[in-house]
């Protein structure tokens, strides 16, 4: 009988923050679990860093030359003169697919999560999913596919880690919605017209969570919601029509769910990544809070005499349309949320980050690019790729124009 290691091992896609904070759960549990394998972009400072601290058995970068200056640095050393150096895209699937390694940690931004997260589950790993785009690119596909393979799929988002814990052990015919909270970012209570003219430097403002750029910015227009509605659709199989958004400034009621018979259960905790990261990797167990010093309980003592108030607001749907992009997208269905995800990734991270577009252009080059997009039902893999080539391409189309212009008349 083969002898199951106690030692959960990890590959981990990505080095962003998401990463390291799954690296910090690691480093506090050393008897619980190991990163075997670790893909970035083209961090070689980063990786080489992680690789001498972790001792991985392999590593990935995106671009040969990165790879190879890596491979270089870690040659010279003897504790990581072993470890294997791959790069691009094949390199970030044999991380996902690596052959040690029983959990894969999808922290990659954005739909280039799609086909390596696709590939550690018919490889027959067990996946830990921080990577929206995904499920929202390709739930259709996803989703069968975790069930064929007889792999687990855990969320990492807090909300959907909260959302899990909330329906664990319930029957889902006694479910009547799902609550997603929301922060709101750094401008649920700034004028519609100022929101739209903001900087970047306003828009990474986050009031509560330490977040990479990317979904730093998809958390102030809400399209960071809207993604999250879509992903409890495919993880939860749960109608639009009962997934529900709620703004909750204090972060501290991740996500609720209530029942026919009126009863909510919520799901409570402080805003660090650190403990939905925990739940996930640690499940069907929980690992002994007295071990871990950033499990605080988010409750006043009652013996200071301080009280917390805690708000739960309707989001404008007019001011953040991105969220209403989302369910539109969603109940849609078919290459639409596809679509919608690829202009949105091209209008944050292509230009509004790079100062290259206003913030209110993202959600304007999102409605074109669905209006202009053809849309197909019941798509394969090849679709989904296609459609959301498709949309990247005429997104960057509309924003190279508006970036010359500086306006959107000529756009039709």
């Amino acid at each position: 009988m083969k002898t199951v290691s106690p030692i959960k091992k990890l590959s981990v896609l990505g080095l962003g923050s998401i990463s390291m904070n799954v690296i910090d759960v690691v480093e506090r549990n050393p008897r619980k679990f190991r990163i075997v394998a670790l893909a970035s972009l083209n961090e070689v400072e980063l990786m080489e860093q992680q690789a001498l601290k972790l001792r991985p058995e392999a590593v990935s970068l995106s671009v040969p030359a990165a790879a190879n200056e890596l491979e270089n640095r870690l040659r010279k050393r003897k504790e990581t003169r072993g470890i294997k150096v791959h790069y691009g895209s094949e390199g970030l699937m044999k991380i996902a697919t690596h052959e040690t390694a029983g959990t894969v940690v999808t922290a990659v931004v954005g739909s280039v999560g799609l086909l390596p997260t696709l590939g550690a589950i018919k490889a027959g790993k067990n996946v830990a999913v921080a990577n929206k785009e995904t499920l929202v690119c390709a739930g259709s596909i996803i989703m069968p596919a975790v069930k064929r393979h007889g792999v687990t799929l855990m969320p990492i988002d807090s909300e959907h880690s909260a959302i899990f814990q909330c329906l664990n052990g319930e029957r889902r015919k006694d479910l009547k919605k799902i609550i997603i909270t929301c922060s709101g970012g750094p401008f649920w209570t700034t004028d519609e017209e100022k929101m739209n003219h903001a900087t970047k430097e306003e828009a990474l403002n986050h009031p509560t969570w330490k977040m990479g750029g990317k979904i730093t910015i998809d958390s102030a227009t809400l399209m960071n919601k809207g993604l999250e509605v879509i992903e409890a659709h495919w993880l939860y199989d749960v109608p639009y029509n009962q997934i529900k958004v709620t703004i909750h400034p204090q972060s501290i009621d991740h996500s609720m769910v209530e029942f026919c018979d009126g009863s909510v259960i919520v799901q409570r905790g402080v805003h660090d990544m650190r403990v939905p990261i925990l739940y996930a990797l640690s499940y069907p167990s929980r690992l002994n809070a007295e071990e871990y010093a950033f499990l605080g309980i988010p409750i006043q003592d009652s013996q200071d005499g301080e009280e917390m108030t805690l708000n739960f607001m309707k989001p404008d749907m007019k001011k953040f349309p991105c969220l209403a992009y989302a369910y539109e997208a969603g109940v849609k269905d078919g290459t639409m949320p596809a679509v919608m995800n690829a202009a949105n990734e091209v209008a944050v991270a292509e230009f509004f980050l790079k100062n290259r577009c206003s913030f209110g252009d993202i959600a304007r080059v999102v409605r074109k690019t669905m209006d202009d997009h053809t849309l197909m039902m019941n798509p394969g893999l090849g679709n989904i790729l296609s459609a959301d080539k498709w949309a990247r391409e005429h997104a960057r189309s509309i924003l190279d124009v508006v970036e010359t212009d500086g306006s959107w008349k000529n756009i039709r």
